[in-house]
């Protein structure tokens, strides 16, 4: 069987399993369509964590780079 035989066998076989699996697929899919367009599209999950993110930002609830760097200095780390 040719990989591209092999990887429509395994397409077709995909939509018996759990949603779970289904989704952990996608993940794969997505990391790999980024690598080969250099483009990520988020999931819904991920768009809203990165919208929170900046709102957090806007609000100067995120510490300055050199409070961190401080403070990883202080942990010995740096």
């Amino acid at each position: 069987m040719t990989k591209t035989g092999a990887a429509t066998d395994i397409l077709d076989r995909v939509k018996s399993w759990p949603q779970e699996d289904r989704d952990e697929l996608a993940d794969m899919a997505r990391e790999i369509e980024a690598r080969r367009t250099g483009r990520y599209e988020p999931t819904p999950e991920e768009a809203e964590a990165i919208r929170e993110g900046l709102a957090e930002l806007d609000r100067g609830e995120w510490t300055s780079e050199e409070a961190m760097k401080a403070f990883w200095a202080r942990c010995g780390i740096l």
